[in-house]
């Protein structure tokens, strides 16, 4: 069990912005790496029997739901994640001496500040990852944005299960 001192936890919630900012740095990294890839390079790069890297652009939600030509999407969203985060940082202010839940918001945050760069710089969230299992089921794509915002969900989640002792 971690113990954060008095003098820590005054701005100790601040700490998991750098958690945050980490998250965001990788996202945007991959996404230039692969955009640059693939204007040189054909649309699908298959690493694995159940792994490829895809350029794909988002404009709806995951799994591209709501993804129409029109602009109310990328607004929607856009505003929907500025709403989050002031949310999510108010959240990681309270939750301060739960380092365990601190970490999932701070994925959260950074996961969705990522895919908003994205919205806002090219209305479009740039996806890349894509699973697959034998050539026929096949995961949509996704990007780190999205990985963070799921494992920081899950985290989230195993705290919450655990017994209140347990959660700090």
């Amino acid at each position: 069990m971690l113990n954060w001192s008095e003098s820590e936890t005054h701005n100790g919630w601040a700490r998991w912005l750098w958690l945050s900012l980490l998250v965001i740095v990788l996202d945007q990294w991959s996404k230039t790496t692969v955009v640059q890839y693939f204007a040189l390079h054909p649309p699908i790069l298959m690493l694995t029997s159940w792994f490829n890297l895809v350029l794909a652009y988002n404009r709806g939600a995951a799994f591209s739901l709501f993804a129409d030509n029109s602009e109310l999407p990328r607004i929607l969203f856009s505003a929907l994640a500025i709403v989050a985060g002031i949310l999510i940082i108010a959240s990681l202010r309270s939750q301060v001496k739960r380092p365990y839940a601190s970490a999932g918001l701070a994925l959260i945050l950074g996961g969705a500040m990522g895919n908003l760069i994205d919205r806002i710089r090219i209305g479009a969230v740039v996806d890349f990852i894509q699973w697959h299992w034998a050539d026929v089921y096949y995961w949509p794509a996704f990007n780190i944005a999205d990985s963070a915002i799921t494992l920081g969900a899950l985290v989230l989640v195993i705290v919450s299960l655990q017994p209140s002792g347990m959660r700090e």
